[in-house]
């Protein structure tokens, strides 16, 4: 008994061939569809689902191998029966390469016809069946690769709020003893403005460490420049630089700004003026003696910063952690006891949201040079330059 309630289409130039194949089909159960040409049978198979198509091989203007090679566009688990009134070795070799599962001969008889479709329909349901379980299988290769990757998001989540909570607690906690000290009578009434200075250095690096955390992390939570406007990048090099020429000449350091090019980037100001100073305060605070050289230029089709220092230098080592949060290297640290070791991966941040690279040359002892490379995007006609 051949299974029914199935959607069939029958493609064939002959009207009778048609009828004959719907009335012996549609006491079964099944829902028929007829079309006269190829042209016809495509546009049906476009608009409805079919399980079957009963095929002519020879029709005018399309032939059924060339609708064959279109239906697998539609749906490649259709199961093809072609029908012939004079079947060959080279068309059945042809027929089974477009896909082709079976073939009827003319004429036939209707029990002929119910077994073709009864053994088309169950390779229907076979390829149905295979198609479900891939889909499956990939859902699930889908679903175990989402849990893979939420418990490293949880592992590295709960890591990074330890680290957060670690290094905050180092300047709290001092601030809390430096008080304890004081209200408990064990500092001398001379030494109060020292304890009160030494409170303010850590609450300032507690304020600065929390102010660098909340910008990486409006920084992570973008995936695109909002409201971006054209940037004079000099111009922001200029309004930065005046701070940390003054803090580099009380060092006695030699601070020199090279110009050499007057470029603008589609950005947001805030962003173009952090990534100048956390890099110059980077070179200013490891540089204990020598000179810092910042420079800006411009390629064909890139803006180049950088910054040139002649200070302690990152080792080998240090250099694949330093955009890490909170990194800092045991010789930063004797340098520069109070910093957030935030402001590389900040940088580094920035760089990536506009699509460029940052490159880090580096000699223990004898400096560093820190290159920003970022695309210039054509700026659009009227847009209003920010400095």
């Amino acid at each position: 008994m051949v299974a029914s309630g199935a959607n069939i289409l029958i493609i064939d130039d002959e009207i009778g061939m048609r009828t004959g194949c719907r009335r012996a089909l549609l006491p079964h159960g099944h829902r028929v569809s007829a079309a006269e040409h190829g042209v016809e049978g495509l546009r049906k198979l476009r608009d409805e689902d079919f399980d079957v198509v009963l095929l002519d091989a020879m029709m005018p203007g399309m032939s059924g191998l060339e609708v064959m090679q279109r239906i697998r566009q539609y749906d490649p688990d259709i199961v093809c029966v072609m029908i012939t009134g004079y079947a060959t070795v080279d068309l059945a070799a042809q027929a089974m390469k477009e896909g082709c599962h079976d073939f009827l001969p003319k004429p036939f008889t209707a029990d002929e016809l119910l077994t073709v479709v009864n053994r088309a329909l169950a390779e229907r349901q076979k390829r149905l069946a295979r198609r479900q379980q891939a889909v499956e299988e990939e859902e699930s290769v889908l679903l175990e690769r989402t849990r893979q990757e939420k418990a490293k998001l949880d592992a590295f989540e709960s890591r990074f709020t330890i680290v957060v909570v670690h290094e905050l607690r180092n300047p709290a906690g001092a601030i809390k003893n430096y008080l304890q000290l004081m209200q408990a009578g064990y500092v001398d009434a001379d030494e109060w403005d020292e304890y009160l200075a030494k409170v303010d250095r850590r609450a300032g690096q507690l304020l600065a460490m929390l102010d660098d955390l909340l910008e990486l992390a409006n920084l992570k939570g973008r995936q695109a420049v909002s409201r971006p406007r054209e940037v004079d990048l000099a111009a922001a090099l200029e309004k930065v630089s005046g701070h940390f020429r003054d803090v580099a000449e009380e060092k006695g350091l030699e601070f020199q700004v090279e110009i050499l090019a007057r470029p603008s980037l589609l950005a947001q100001p805030a962003h173009v003026e952090s990534l100048w100073s956390h890099l110059i305060e980077n070179a200013v605070n490891y540089t204990p003696q020598g000179r810092i050289v910042v420079s800006l230029d411009e390629g064909p089709d890139e803006i180049i910063a950088s910054v040139q220092d002649t200070g302690i230098g990152i080792s080998l080592e240090d250099l694949t952690r330093i955009f890490e949060e909170f990194y800092r290297s045991p010789d930063a640290r004797e340098q520069v006891e109070l910093g957030t070791g935030l402001g590389l991966p900040i940088v580094n941040q920035i760089v990536e949201i506009y699509d460029g690279s940052i490159h880090v040359d580096s000699t223990p002892g004898m400096g560093s040079t820190f290159t920003v490379r970022l695309p210039r995007p054509a700026i659009p006609e009227g847009a209003q330059a920010v400095g």
